[in-house]
């Protein structure tokens, strides 16, 4: 927000004045330059923060300010133009003007009608808000130069702004305009910051002032070339020095009672950053609403691009999670089987050499973990569940889906060899149930023909 109290022109930190031109906007690059106008920095003025001198520089013509409060008082209080009555109703009319803050307040047939504004003290319409003091020295040059032009036609044509600008700064090589910003300001108003960078001929460069390239675009002849760019205030944007925000805040503005000014400093959020300025009618009101309004949709276009780039980096963090799960499952990959290949370069280079007594612990440990898988009750035995119910699931499935399951080799090769075993112990048990019923079979047959022989003999 501008510290604007109706002066022209000012330090502020915004550029929302809405001044009215003196010149038609032509166009970028129409203006002409004389060859008066060249530019020089060697003797920089020393104007202080610009625009501030009608607030710090109070009129000092006491006569002329008592004679103003005495036909202030008399306009409002005791008129004596018609000398009846009707005084005292043309006296309700001028409290009236002078609570509004406009018209003219008559009082008496040899003087003159008091002019009523709204900076006069007993106009009602007023209020103390905040702005953001500027932080910018003045050796960062920084200049604010408002446009009465769309922000798209002033970035569309922003090469051919800044050509201006440099013959309006009399074309000198050894000057280079560069834009700082470009900001939308209400009533199809923008706001370029620039700065201008000045060579010297050992080849160092340095910003040129901002004080310095404000007095130079305040002279006559500049200004004139200025306004036909469509440009309707040029500001510098300068911290205040601790000596200028003293006396800012020892002096109330035009028209702003003391006590409203000394209760506006006490309840300053952040006196640090932040310093009170008058607001003077519906006008001032309007224009920092409209300015209000431009910075929340500045605002909510920020916090969009920065809700559209978390919902970019979220998609992002996805398919790196994936990745990073898809990279896991291969290093496990590639990590057994460089173990497989350690395993046979081991074997390898122990070929020839006896068993050592930790490969032979080692080798009774690898057995006992052996024999607890080939358990029944144990791992192979659920193994085998699975199996049979993996199979169950491909017999019943196999029409309605083609899904198939793989089982690894190595795996495969473990339940083949216990299968194997099983088999085996199968065939022996059979085998010995064989050699069993044979023995019976021979020990019946004896039996018989015992008992045959029995009774022949008791015959």
């Amino acid at each position: 927000m501008a510290f604007n109290f109706g002066a022209p022109s000012g330090t502020s930190g915004s550029a929302a004045a809405t001044a009215a031109p003196t010149g038609g906007f032509g166009g970028f690059g129409t203006t002409s330059t004389t060859a008066g106008s060249a530019f020089s920095f060697s003797a920089p003025a020393n104007t202080g923060t610009t625009a501030l001198g009608g607030l710090f520089s109070q009129p000092t013509q006491a006569p002329a300010q008592s004679n103003q409060l005495i036909n202030t008082a008399s306009a409002l209080s005791a008129p004596t133009l018609l000398g009846d009555e009707r005084d005292a109703i043309l006296a309700k009319w001028n409290q009236l003007q002078a609570f509004w803050g406009a018209g003219k307040g008559y009082f008496n047939n040899n003087i003159p009608p008091v002019e009523f504004t709204q900076e006069n003290p007993f106009c009602r319409f007023k209020a103390v808000g905040y702005s953001c003091m500027p932080n910018n020295k003045d050796e960062d040059g920084l200049v604010v130069l408002v446009f009465i032009k769309k922000e798209t036609d002033i970035r569309s044509q922003q090469q051919q702004l800044v050509e201006s600008l440099h013959k309006v700064l009399g074309g000198n090589q050894t000057l280079t305009v560069n834009v700082e910003g470009i900001k939308t300001l209400p009533d199809d108003q923008t706001e370029v910051v620039i700065y201008v960078v000045e060579r010297s001929p050992n080849g160092t460069s340095r910003r040129v002032p901002a004080t310095t390239l404000y007095a130079h675009f305040e002279q006559v002849s500049i200004k004139t070339q200025l306004q036909q760019l469509g440009v309707t205030l040029s500001m510098t944007r300068t911290e205040l020095s601790p000596a200028q925000i003293k006396q800012l805040l020892q002096n109330p503005p035009a028209g702003v009672d003391p006590i409203i000014w000394e209760q506006a400093k006490v309840d300053n959020p952040d006196s640090e950053k932040l310093i009170p300025v008058p607001m003077v009618g519906f006008r001032e009101l309007l224009r920092r609403l409209k300015v209000q309004d431009q910075m929340t949709k500045q605002h909510q276009t920020r916090l969009d691009i920065i809700s559209e780039d978390i919902s970019e980096l979220q998609k992002n963090q996805t398919t790196t999670m994936a990745k990073i799960a898809q990279y896991k499952r291969k290093l496990m990959d590639l990590s057994h089987r460089t173990l497989q290949v350690l395993i046979k370069q081991e074997i390898q280079r122990k070929s020839g050499y006896a068993i050592q007594a930790d490969e032979e612990q080692l080798r009774v440990q690898l057995d006992t973990i052996q024999c607890e898988l080939n358990a029944p009750t144990q791992f192979k035995g659920r193994l085998n569940e699975l199996m049979s119910q993996i199979r169950m699931q491909n017999h019943f499935g196999a029409v309605k889906t083609e899904e198939r399951y793989y089982i690894d080799a190595d795996l495969l090769r473990e339940i083949k060899q216990h299968l194997k075993q099983q088999q085996e112990g199968l065939s022996h048990l059979i085998s010995i149930i064989k050699d069993d019923l044979e023995d019976i079979k021979l020990v019946e047959h004896g039996l018989n023909e015992t008992i045959h022989i029995r009774g022949g003999v008791f015959s």
